[in-house]
């Protein structure tokens, strides 16, 4: 199935999905990929799918999610594999652009060191761009590279495709269990002379590539959190930790809305004391949610924060 959808996504709204790339090509082998493990590593852009075959599985889905009253914000390229290997991307999104909507695209960024693939990047409205690392031990390790991709020529890209690009910039880090050994505040500094407008935080939520990945700790994911927002502005860090849904509006259940904004922004104490003076409750609210395991308690730079617990290391 060329076109899917639409599904929701808390980065694009309603997303009708197209998938420009066979099950698994790639340029990289991520360990903790919830597709699976890369069947073919490819660096060489060629031809898949007739453009028109992909533009004629995109209109039918868009006119049948009009003929249900279903919106569609964006249609977004996200393949089993890396999109920009799709040499026909170009003629791709010129067909598709006649049907009125946004386009996305949600890339691995190793191709974007090529001319061509930043010309046609230039091209979407929404670019969601990978940034595991920029330290070459760590992006070898978690990203696992096609063997002639280079990590300098790929952050330079990065940077040369941000500063030409007039659309929504977001990238994405995915946190998993190694030693990061400085490597977050790498990461953050690039992010700082990169200045998407928004920069989200990941970790695996379905079964990985390899068995030995597990999802960061919360520390560990909170204090990238820090680091990001140090950089960047808190208003421009999110977390993609496997919660969707609306964290910014009451629900009327304080415990649901606590845990609802927890899972996007960590909370400072006395911004959670607000919210649950404003709601009527007290802080055994807290205490309690900390008890059942949904919520954990941390601290950065003398201040006191509160996190929406990890799925995997809730309690029974």
């Amino acid at each position: 199935m060329i076109a899917f959808g639409p599904v929701p996504s808390r980065r694009l709204g309603k997303s009708l999905g197209v998938d420009n790339i066979p099950d698994k090509v790639c340029s990289y082998a991520c360990v903790y990929c919830q597709i699976g493990r890369t069947l073919r590593m490819e660096v060489e852009r060629r031809a898949f799918y007739e453009p028109e075959l992909i533009f004629e599985e995109a209109s039918r889905k868009v006119e049948e999610a009009e003929a249900a009253g279903e919106r569609i914000d964006y249609i977004t390229f996200v393949p089993d594999g890396e999109p920009t290997l799709d040499v026909n991307l170009s003629r791709e999104v010129e067909m598709l652009k006649t049907l009125g909507i946004p386009l996305a695209i949600l890339t691995n960024s190793s191709l974007i060191w090529r001319e061509d693939v930043r010309e046609e990047l230039f091209e979407f409205d929404f670019v969601s761009m990978k940034l595991d690392a920029v330290s070459e031990l760590l992006w070898r390790r978690v990203d696992r590279p096609h063997k002639s991709l280079r990590l300098e020529k790929i952050l330079d890209g990065m940077l040369t495709f941000a500063d030409g690009f007039g659309g929504k910039l977001v990238t994405e880090t995915m946190l998993i269990n190694v030693d990061y050994n400085g490597g977050l505040e790498r990461i953050a500094d690039f992010l700082a002379e990169l200045k998407p407008d928004r920069a989200y935080i990941g970790i695996p939520t379905r079964p990985p590539a390899e068995q030995w990945v597990e999802p960061a700790d919360e520390e560990t994911i909170h204090i990238a959190y820090q680091l990001f927002s140090e950089r960047l502005g808190e208003e421009r860090v999110e977390y993609l930790i496997g919660y969707e849904g609306n964290a910014f509006a009451s629900t009327g259940n304080v415990e649901e809305d606590l845990l609802s904004i927890t899972a996007v922004h960590p909370m400072r104490e006395e911004a959670v004391r607000e919210l649950l003076r404003k709601a009527g409750a007290g802080w055994d609210v807290v205490e309690g949610l900390i008890r059942d395991g949904k919520l954990i308690e941390l601290e950065y730079g003398g201040r006191r924060f509160y996190m929406r617990a990890l799925p995997s290391r809730r309690k029974p």
